[in-house]
């Protein structure tokens, strides 16, 4: 896998995790190293053994795969079973690559969001002082050039109630799709889009006064588990 690229004095790290945000920041890696002409590395890291991942983030780990075939990464890694802080995980690919660049999601549930966060951010900045970060939220990835009919979106969640889905914006334990809801402009209710990830790619329901308008297509969908529900 991988091809050469010329320019080396850059070299870009993407660093994915389970979630939503994964295929987009490879995208936007790859439209990073393009325009710089340099190398594109794929990280991801977990505590447990390769074997060992369920379903769902062999899934995830499978199409990072074919996105890394499609844009000529030049590798993908994965470090499966380890036991060390992400930190240090991320800090040794980069001197082992020559990293300039890193790219990292900040989702709710995300394990790289430590690294968005306070003093520990300043400590990779202090120890990997060659490095540009880029931090990209969900929410800024799951808009698009629409949101100048829609106010800013917020974290939501749909509710089944009986044969349609109601969105709510306090997570509880009946949530079973996890988003962000985009308010119509000049609307006293909540009629817009709410915006969620399913099978890996972005879908999206139309909302009228708080209800699913179109509950049908969310029949197959399949549910993501929602940490904290």
């Amino acid at each position: 896998m991988g091809t050469a690229k010329s320019r080396m004095d850059e070299s870009i790290l993407v660093c994915v995790y389970y979630g939503p945000n994964g295929e987009r920041l490879i995208r936007r890696g790859h439209k990073m190293a393009t325009i710089m002409n340099c190398p594109l590395y794929i990280l991801t890291v977990d505590p447990l053994p390769f074997d060992e991942f369920d379903a769902e983030k062999s899934e995830y780990v499978e199409r990072w795969q074919e996105l890394a075939e499609e844009f000529g990464v030049t590798k993908f890694i994965i470090r499966d079973n380890e036991k060390r802080p992400s930190a240090k995980v991320i800090k040794e690919v980069a001197h082992e690559h020559n990293i300039t660049q890193i790219i990292i999601g900040q989702t709710a549930q995300s394990r790289w969001e430590e690294i968005t966060k306070g003093s520990f951010m300043n400590v990779l900045l202090r120890e990997m002082s060659f490095v540009d970060f880029h931090v990209v939220s969900v929410d800024r990835a799951m808009k698009d050039e629409d949101d100048d009919m829609f106010e800013k979106g917020v974290r939501a969640y749909l509710v089944k109630e009986n044969d349609t889905y109601r969105v709510k914006f306090t997570l509880c334990k009946e949530a079973q799709y996890e988003g962000i809801f985009f308010k119509e402009i000049g609307t006293d209710f909540n009629n817009g889009i709410f915006k969620f990830m399913c099978n890996h790619k972005m879908c999206q329901v139309h909302i009228a006064d708080d209800i699913v308008a179109d509950p049908s297509f969310l029949k197959d969908k399949k549910q993501t588990k929602i940490e904290g529900a």
